[in-house]
């Protein structure tokens, strides 16, 4: 018998790591922003790095989740996040000596995306594995909870840490927030032989997988659409709150942290409702008008011009993201028999890996007609894909067959 999900302490550690990587994510994100927006005056860098960061969601996503099968997930997280630590100290030693430059900034985003691809697949797969299907929105919602509390917290102690010690300090945080990440994932234990998967699927073994049972079931395939056109049309809209910050509202940078952290606050408290009533939830509707919710307020984030209706549109749409963020994976776990899930994990992360399409898309954009008129014309665009590919996405409504046989 399972202890109560709040009282479980190897779930306690995984939140502690989503916490805490969220926390570290969002400094970074923040901090590179705004650095690399004085530097160059350019959105198009700006987005580029946060393409950077996504980018290894399409390349390794599959990959991870195969090395999953074949490995000890908890000593894959202790390894990848191990070279987080060593990849920030290095960067800390080159801001010392005065040597930074927004191409190291580059570097190490991309190797933060390369653990950010295991996390659908080993992290999160982990943790349902522990919660059970019957506990799993809670587990979910518990975790986007702790890691929005975070991801509020990141831009505005980034904004802060850059505003009164530049970048350096910024770097000094991150590497030493890593200390406790390390701490938390050598306490983890792996899961029972009765969990772990028989076979030792490869690659491709997991892509045919993935693609065979979402062409068996509609309600996946809506599931997996709904991801890919959040991934290109609305989160990229998020990369350019610094650049809209410092130029149309005309912040420092530590407002700049404190708008950014606004969506932060919705999210967290849309996380905090969430694991009360999601069990009283269809989650279908809830992750489609989750997404419908954000493109459409994307629309008033680009024409306001005023701090307070910006940071009151951002709180919705943080609302609005914690329901996507919540129901994604509690769709796609819910959705397959247990068997199936390291590969449709592992497809759910190419999905996702769509997003530097949308970062590079609205950098483009915004170098040419600027980022207000870049971020409505991608809720625009993301509006009417919806529209092309209702009868796709309302697919998502259906209860999947495999949770009718549970």
């Amino acid at each position: 018998m399972p202890p109560p999900l709040t009282r479980d302490p190897q779930l306690h550690r995984l939140w502690a790591v989503g916490m805490l990587m969220s926390l570290i994510r969002w400094l970074e994100i923040l901090a590179f922003a705004v650095f690399t927006y004085d530097q160059t005056k350019s959105a198009f860098w700006v987005a580029s790095l946060m393409m950077l960061r996504l980018l290894p969601l399409s390349l390794f996503g599959l990959a991870i989740g195969a090395l999953a099968s074949h490995m000890s997930r908890r000593s894959l997280l202790i390894v990848t996040h191990a070279g987080l630590f060593a990849t920030s100290l290095l960067l800390l030693i080159v801001s010392a000596l005065g040597a930074i430059e927004v191409w190291h900034l580059a570097v190490a985003s991309f190797i933060n995306g390369i653990v950010w691809a295991g996390d659908m697949p080993l992290r999160r797969a982990l943790m349902g594995d522990l919660a059970g299907h019957g506990r799993m929105v809670q587990a979910m919602s518990l975790d986007a909870v702790v890691s929005n509390a975070c991801r509020l917290i990141g831009p505005m102690l980034g904004g802060l840490l850059l505003a009164q010690g530049g970048l350096q300090a910024v770097l000094l945080c991150a590497t030493l927030l890593y200390l406790p990440v390390l701490a938390a994932l050598r306490g983890l234990a792996d899961p029972p032989p009765a969990q772990t998967a028989a076979t030792k699927p490869s690659v491709r073994d997991m892509l045919l997988g993935g693609l065979h049972t979402a062409r068996a079931s509609r309600p996946l395939q809506a599931i997996l659409w709904i991801t890919v056109l959040f991934n290109l049309f609305g989160w990229p809209v998020l990369s350019m709150i610094p650049v809209i910050g410092r130029d149309q509202l005309h912040l420092d940078p530590q407002g700049v942290g404190l708008l950014a952290s606004v969506d932060g606050i919705g999210s967290l408290l849309g996380a905090l409702a969430l694991t009360s009533i999601a069990r009283r939830l269809r989650h279908g509707p809830v992750y489609l008008g989750s997404v419908l919710l954000f493109l459409v307020l994307q629309v008033g984030f680009a024409w306001s011009h005023h701090v307070l209706l910006t940071s009151a549109i951002l709180f919705v749409i943080g609302v609005a993201q914690a329901g996507f963020a919540v129901m994604q994976p509690t769709l796609v776990y819910n959705s397959v028999p247990a068997d199936r899930r390291p590969a449709v994990m592992g497809l759910m992360t190419m999905c996702i890996g769509v997003a530097p399409l949308g970062f590079l898309s609205i950098g483009w954009l915004a170098e040419r007609l600027g980022a207000p008129m870049a971020a409505l014309a991608c809720a625009v665009n993301g509006l009417i894909a919806v529209a092309f590919t209702w009868p796709l996405c309302r697919a998502c409504f259906e209860v999947p067959r495999a949770a009718v046989a549970r």
